[in-house]
């Protein structure tokens, strides 16, 4: 049986950049630049794009890759990665961001190996230190607090843990890469929707207050998202400065 599945989903539709996978980035698209990072991953077995739209399916396979057409209906791209791993047999589903066209390979690797090593968790991801309170302070940043044996214990858009005392206890960013046991992907979009879930917005709480174990790993690699246009140069500024 493979071991690890990697799936970039790759929606079409986006409010503030619509079509944005397939957005050029120093003369490729997008979707292609994270196809060509990720698969230099030593740990994935196969990659695939998840798609909702034959424009980006066209798009992969024009460059070689493997594409998997899903509904256009899936509220989250975790039901998307369900969808695609019901008929493929495999130990770990990687979901790697359509949206980050310098992901570092080894931090999908870094990843993987946290699942694969530890068989009492059902997900694990990644976290960062936070470069500045001001990063710490962005609602837009998933802050993330973890015990002593690298397990999540909650995340959220503010700063924890609130520092009323000087200890020197760091805050940290999570990535938002994660590695699903291929049962527990399955199980998860039928799991209830929870009340941290719905107040902070972040489907991963749900895994939490259902009991289930997370692992998280630092990492020193930050992600740099595409989200407005804006981006698209930040990237291409990264390049030229030889991040590829």
């Amino acid at each position: 049986m493979m071991r690890v599945l990697g799936v970039i989903p790759a929606r079409y539709g986006s409010t503030r950049l619509p079509g944005k996978p397939l957005i050029d980035i120093a003369g490729k698209p997008m979707i292609q630049r994270v196809y060509e990072r990720a698969s230099q991953a030593r740990l994935l077995d196969r990659l695939l794009v998840a798609t909702d739209d034959t424009r980006i399916e066209n798009v992969v396979q024009g460059f070689g890759g493997e594409a998997r057409m899903t509904s256009p209906d899936h509220p989250t791209g975790t039901d998307r990665l369900a969808e695609v791993v019901r008929d493929i047999e495999c130990e770990a589903v990687v979901n790697i961001q359509g949206d980050e066209p310098l992901i570092e390979p080894t931090v999908i690797d870094l990843a993987a190996e946290a699942l694969l090593s530890d068989a009492s968790v059902s997900m694990s991801t990644l976290m960062t230190k936070v470069a500045d309170e001001a990063e710490a302070q962005d609602s837009n940043v998933t802050k993330v607090v973890v015990d002593g044996n690298g397990l999540a214990l909650y995340f959220s858009s503010l700063p924890i843990p609130g520092h009323r005392a000087k200890t020197g206890h760091g805050w940290y960013k999570h990535i938002g890469l994660y590695v699903y046991r291929r049962d527990f992907l399955l199980l998860f979009p039928t799991l209830p929707r929870t009340p941290l879930e719905q107040t902070e917005k972040l489907e991963q709480l749900r895994a939490l207050e259902h009991g289930y174990r997370i692992k998280v790993v630092e990492t020193e690699h930050d992600s740099l998202s595409v989200d407005v246009p804006e981006d698209v140069e930040r990237v291409v500024a990264a390049l030229r400065e030889g991040a590829a």
